[in-house]
Formats: structure tokens, C-alpha cells, sequence
């Protein structure tokens, strides 16, 4: 017969059980006797209409509220709420809201080495990039650069690898990328700079215009399901792929260090259970959805073109020299990339194996029918 559990064991318990979803029920009576209620904002770096980033920050406030009867909401904000969707990791380290969420790639201007918590150009893959995080040790390097900028942080989702964007013409060699005036942030920038483009930050919503203005060449975004509310295929109709400067870009929820600090530990317990199941369903969803859009944006007119051989290995030496570049003033930038190459290493080395033979062969089958 199962031993029935102390009473001051059973929220603990609970939050460890699959999931979020009965934790409420259970641990809402125990909590509701020691635990504050708390009002606090969150402060999300991405519009509504990309539906599966900014409902990771709903469906993480909304986990938290029922993990806890109620007594700890979370207000999510859109971009310019007043926190500007660019501005989100500052207003967070500032208290001006609580958390956020939001790229660490936010953090490029503090340290060059956020973008590494988040993608780099030829950096992890999804898969890697949780597996670092949980169990490579990348929470504790990160968490002291972070605890630095009073930042605290938990993974919260992941696009998967992104696609290379929509380009007016084909690029087929490395010389087509002389001059090419394209949308694209962060290291990414820098690498594709190096090789002759001309980087642009022209925020998402002002894509289309720009290309109708002619003040961009191409630009990258995300990935189908959410490059489909753009419509570039109409006039950038040239999809390439990858995007291998964010083959796996992890996002995060973000927390003034203080305000972490201050929190019950049952509290903190409930956000990082709610932060993991965000996680889980934001890459689950772009995965499910992003091939129906693909094949949507094909019957629309997107003419899908892989990167040529030569554009990935000439922009694989400039990103190995860009990170050289860094390192050689950054000795927490160094310490990290090598141990993100170390781990990338060796992960490619299982999926070689297991993964990409069992995947190849998948693919290969699908061609034949």
C-alpha cells in the first residue's frame, strides 16, 4: 500500500509530477497559507502576431496563476506596453518590470557573450542547445554573467533551425553577397558583413516596405509559420536555407535578480516547472506548424534554393574568425565558446551516428513514396 506523503512535501511533489497541469489542485491549499500574492509585469520582446513566442509568455503567466490559486499573476506586455521590444533585457536588470521575455541576443551591447545563451552562426542546434542548458553546464557558466547585468534566466522555448530569408535574386556564389543590403541582426550581421553584405536592422513589422522601397536586398526572419504573415514571397521570392546563423535559437524568460532573490523558493520552484513546459511546447509548435506553412508559401510563389557549398563554408571561416576576434578581448566569450564547440562536438559525433543516419534514411524513403 502507498505511504501517504507529509503535508509540507506535497507542493514540492507535485510541481515534479509531469507537468503543470495538476499542480494547481494540489498545491494550491498548502501554498495558499505561506505564500505572498504578488502582481508582477512581464515585459515580452515580441508582437501578438507572432502567435507561438508571445503565447509562451501567456501560457507561462497563465501556468503560474494556476500552480498558485491566483495568488501570483503575471501582467504580459507587448512590445511598446511601455517597454520597447528591443529594450526588454534592460528593463528587466533596471526593474522597471519584473521579467521578460525575450533573445539573450537583447544582451549583445553588455557582453558578446549573451549570444551564445541564445544562437550563433554555426553554433548548437536545437537539440544541443537544450541538452547544454540542462545538462552541459551552460546554466552555471551563463548565470554568472548574467548574475553580473542583475539578470537571472530560464530557457523558454526554441524556433529550431531558422531559414537563410527571402533574397531578390538567387545567391549562388560568395560574390553575389557584395553590396547585398540585408536584414539581419546580432553576430550574424557581423559574419554575413565580412563577407561583403551590408547588415540592416529593420525591425520586423517594416520588412515588406523596405523591400518595396528597395533599401533591402533580402532579409531573414524566423522560419515558414511565422515568414508566411510577411508575404515576402511577393517580392523577395527566393527562400533560402539555412538560416545557419541560428540553428537553434533558444529563447528565455527573464528575471530582475532582486526581485528572483525575493521570491519563496515554492515560487521560484513553480516558474522554472512553468518556464520548462513553455519550452517544450514552443519548439513543439514550431515544429508541427512550420511544414504545412512551407508548403503554403511554395504554392504561393516562394522558390526555395539551398545556400551553395561555398557561401557555407566562406561564411563558416568568417564566423570562426569573428568569434577569434572576440575572444581575443574577451576572456568570458573565449571560455564559453570553447566549451559551446566542445559540447557541439561531441553531440554531432551521437547524431552522426543515431540521428542524422536514422534521418537521412527517413528522408531518402520519403523521396521514393
Amino acid at each position: 500500500m502507498a505511504q501517504s506523503l507529509p503535508r509540507r512535501a506535497l507542493p514540492r511533489r507535485a510541481l515534479l509530477a509531469a507537468g503543470l497541469g495538476g499542480a494547481a489542485a494540489v498545491a494550491a491549499p498548502a501554498l495558499a497559507q505561506t505564500a505572498p500574492e504578488l502582481r508582477w509585469r512581464l515585459a515580452c520582446a515580441y508582437p501578438k502576431t507572432l502567435d507561438i513566442l508571445f503565447g509562451g509568455a501567456e501560457t507561462l503567466a497563465r501556468l503560474v496563476a494556476e500552480a498558485t490559486d491566483g495568488r501570483f499573476q503575471i501582467a504580459v506586455q507587448a512590445p511598446g506596453e511601455p517597454v520597447p521590444g528591443s529594450g526588454v533585457l534592460d528593463a528587466v536588470a533596471a526593474r522597471t518590470v519584473e521579467m521578460g521575455y525575450a533573445s539573450a541576443t537583447q544582451g549583445l551591447a553588455r557582453d558578446p557573450t549573451f549570444a551564445l545563451a541564445a544562437a550563433v552562426p554555426f553554433g548548437l542546434n536545437a537539440r544541443g542547445q537544450g541538452a547544454w542548458w540542462l545538462d552541459g553546464g551552460a546554466a552555471d557558466l551563463f548565470g554568472e554573467i548574467f548574475a553580473r547585468n542583475g539578470l537571472v534566466a530560464l530557457p523558454a522555448g526554441n524556433t529550431g533551425a531558422q531559414m537563410g530569408g527571402w533574397f531578390r535574386k538567387e545567391v549562388k556564389t560568395v560574390a553575389d553577397l557584395q553590396g547585398l543590403k540585408l536584414r539581419i541582426a546580432g553576430l550574424g550581421g557581423q559574419v554575413l558583413a565580412k563577407l561583403g553584405a551590408v547588415p540592416q536592422a529593420t525591425p520586423g513589422p517594416e520588412i515588406y516596405a523596405a523591400f518595396e522601397a528597395r533599401t533591402l536586398d533580402a532579409a531573414e526572419w524566423i522560419g515558414p509559420y511565422d515568414d508566411e504573415k510577411l508575404g515576402l514571397q511577393k517580392v523577395a521570392p527566393i527562400y533560402h536555407y539555412p538560416g545557419f546563423w541560428e540553428g537553434g535559437a533558444l529563447e528565455h524568460v527573464w528575471f530582475n535578480a532582486e526581485a528572483w532573490k525575493a521570491l519563496p523558493r515554492s515560487y521560484q520552484a513553480i516558474l522554472r516547472a512553468a518556464a520548462a513546459q513553455v519550452h517544450a511546447e514552443v519548439q513543439a509548435r514550431y515544429d508541427a506548424r512550420n511544414p504545412k506553412a512551407l508548403r503554403r508559401l511554395v504554392a504561393a510563389g516562394a522558390q526555395l534554393r539551398p545556400f551553395p557549398q561555398d557561401v557555407m563554408e566562406a561564411a563558416l571561416k568568417a564566423a570562426t574568425d569573428v568569434y577569434a576576434e572576440i575572444a581575443a578581448k574577451n576572456p568570458d566569450f573565449k571560455r564559453i565558446y570553447e566549451a559551446m564547440r566542445t559540447f557541439r562536438n561531441e553531440e554531432y559525433l551521437w547524431f552522426q551516428v543515431a540521428e542524422y543516419t536514422y534521418d537521412n534514411f527517413m528522408i531518402r524513403a520519403r523521396a521514393r513514396g
